[in-house]
This record gives structure tokens, C-alpha cells and sequence, in this order.
């Protein structure tokens, strides 16, 4: 990459599942890459293969806490994501929304950065227009168990565009809709890795309610994209801008489609719906075909072929250290 084109960027979350596809494409096209995590969620295993190169740093760093450093691009990614993680310490993920959106903020106003909010589709909530598209406002509860994660990226959405009309800022807010693929936390509860998961174990797959809500699935890659090419859009479009799939599925289509393609002998059993959990979730994209010339292009087949590969390595890959170390035990 020539000098003049090459960034300083910082990817906060960035040994996360989004945050370390995003730092994997950036190194690719040969930015500087700052990846800073505080490793509650993610992990070194998924950033270990970068950590050789010249051109990304790991830093372990918690963004409730300021942090001091020059960059020209920052993608502030850093908040657990799924519904068992941000619920177990329900008043630090709001801190991590609002505290880390403030001092991100305040860092790109000092420096003259440009910065991306990864924000949700959760902030629609349960939602009553179908599909969302950006200029609605949303159904969520403000006290419910999800709240600490809708209400803080509400929150967020709401420090950025004022950073925006106050500062100036440079800003760009992406509404991701569910994603998937390698690298998600195995144990992190949401609806592809769990099903994978007890797929390939050969126990039951758990469907909440009667399995007829919806979900629209994007692969990793795809939203990756996404992510970049909003970045790189000219200085007034802010977003937000809904990224996801706009395929729509029943949790009960996908446990189907899963067993099939993993080969299981898993039945499919059937649990109370979680509270609040939202009916139906789709995005209108008209706005990011329209603006990032974007849509996702990996079917949903390959993209759950590749997750359930990957998955199936971590597996294997844990049964061989399970025993080995009971063979080492029992000398």
C-alpha cells in the first residue's frame, strides 16, 4: 500500500468475532492496525494469527477508561454481544456502550479521526414495522433484561450524532442485524452457534416458543464489507444504515437446515420464549444498496457449511487436548 493511502486505525473489540475479521481484512490491505480489547468476550486465539505482522498491535485495554493514542480511523466495535454475555454483568455493558462511546469520541475529536459506531438492530426492539427500515424509532422496553444492551446502543447512536452536530465529527453508525460464522464464542448462546453446536454433539437442539420467529442471518464476510465500505463513504452520510441479510428465516427453518448440513442425529426440542425476545427481525437495506452499493452475497447454505467447519475443528480440537492431558494425568 502506498504511504498516502496507508491509516492508523484502531479496532476497539477488536480480538472479538466482528472485531477480529475486521482487523484480519484491515492488516490485509495494509493499514496500521490497533486491535484493543479487555479480552471479556474475545479472545487471543482469535487475533493469534496477526500478531507477527508489522502492521497490527494488540493492546489490552478496557474503552470504559480513556485512552491516549494517534489514529486516523477508528471502528468502535468493543461490547458483548449476545444476550448471555451482556446480561451477566448487565450495568458494565451499559458502561461499555455509553463510557466507551464518550471516551471514543472524545479520542477522535482530539485527534481529527473519523469513527464508526457498530451499533444494533436490537435498538428496534420488538419491532412493529416489518422490515426495519432506519427512520424508525423502535419498541423496546427501557427496564427489561435486554435493556442494558438496546438502551446503550440507543444511547450511543445518541452521543455520536451529537458529537456530530456539536463537534463536527466525522461519524458513521452501522445497525447490524444478526451475523454469523467462525470465530463466534461456542458457548455465547445466540441462535447459529448454539444450534452448531449441539448439532455436532448429537444432543438436542433447543428451540425457544414454537421455533416461527424470524431472523435474518448475514455471514461474517459480508458484513465485514459492509463495515468498510461505509467507512469510506463521503463525510455526510452518517448513517445510521441498516446492515444485515434481508433473508428471512424461522428459528425452526434454521435448526432444520443445520441438522442437514452437520449430518446429526439431533432432535429438536422446544422451550418457553426468553422475555422480550423480539418476534420478527429483518432489515430494509434499501438505504446501503442505494449509498455502500451493498447487499450480502454468501448464501446462507455456505455460509453455515463454513461455520459448522470451523466449529467442528474446535471441537476435534478440544477433544485432543482433553486427551492428551488425561493420558498425561493417568502416568
Amino acid at each position: 500500500m502506498k504511504e498516502a493511502h496507508r491509516k492508523r486505525i484502531l479496532v476497539t473489540g477488536g480480538a472479538g468475532f466482528l472485531g477480529s475479521h475486521l482487523c484480519e481484512r484491515l492488516v490485509m490491505q495494509g493499514h496500521d492496525v490497533l486491535c484493543v480489547d479487555n479480552f471479556y468476550t474475545g479472545t487471543k486465539d482469535n487475533i493469534a494469527h496477526l500478531l507477527d505482522s508489522t502492521n497490527f498491535e494488540l493492546m489490552r485495554h478496557d474503552v470504559t477508561f480513556p485512552l491516549y493514542v494517534e489514529v486516523d480511523e477508528i471502528y468502535n466495535l468493543a461490547c458483548p454481544a449476545s444476550p448471555v454475555h451482556y446480561q451477566h454483568d448487565p450495568v458494565q455493558t451499559t458502561k461499555t456502550s455509553v463510557h466507551g462511546a464518550i471516551n471514543m469520541l472524545g479520542l477522535a475529536k482530539r485527534v481529527g479521526a473519523r469513527i464508526f459506531q457498530a451499533s444494533t438492530s436490537e435498538v428496534y426492539g420488538d419491532a412493529r414495522i416489518h422490515p426495519q427500515p432506519e427512520d424508525y424509532w423502535g419498541h423496546v422496553n427501557p427496564i427489561g433484561p435486554r435493556s442494558c444492551y438496546d438502551e446503550g446502543k440507543r444511547c450511543a447512536e445518541t452521543l455520536f450524532v451529537d458529537y456530530r452536530r456539536q463537534h463536527g465529527l466525522s461519524i458513521k453508525i452501522a445497525r447490524i442485524f444478526n451475523t454469523y460464522g467462525p470465530r463466534m464464542h461456542p458457548s455465547d448462546g445466540r441462535v447459529v452457534s448454539n444450534f452448531v453446536m449441539q448439532a455436532l454433539a448429537g444432543v438436542p437442539i433447543t428451540v425457544y416458543g414454537e421455533g416461527l420467529q424470524t431472523r435474518s442471518f448475514c455471514y461474517v464476510d459480508d458484513m465485514i464489507d459492509a463495515f468498510i465500505r461505509l467507512m469510506n463513504t463521503p463525510d455526510e452520510v452518517t448513517g445510521p444504515i441498516n446492515l444485515g441479510n434481508p433473508q428471512e428465516l424461522s428459528m425452526l427453518e434454521i435448526a432444520q437446515r443445520i441438522v442437514a448440513l452437520t449430518g446429526s442425529s439431533s432432535e429438536i426440542v422446544f422451550k418457553p420464549l426468553p422475555t422480550d425476545d423480539p418476534w420478527h427481525r429483518k432489515p430494509d437495506i434499501s438505504r446501503a444498496l442505494d449509498v455502500l452499493n451493498w447487499r450480502p452475497t454468501t448464501s446462507l447454505d455456505e455460509g453455515l457449511r463454513r461455520t459448522a467447519q470451523y466449529f467442528r475443528q474446535l471441537v476435534q480440537q478440544r477433544d485432543s487436548l482433553t486427551a492428551a492431558h488425561a493420558l498425561h494425568s493417568g502416568r
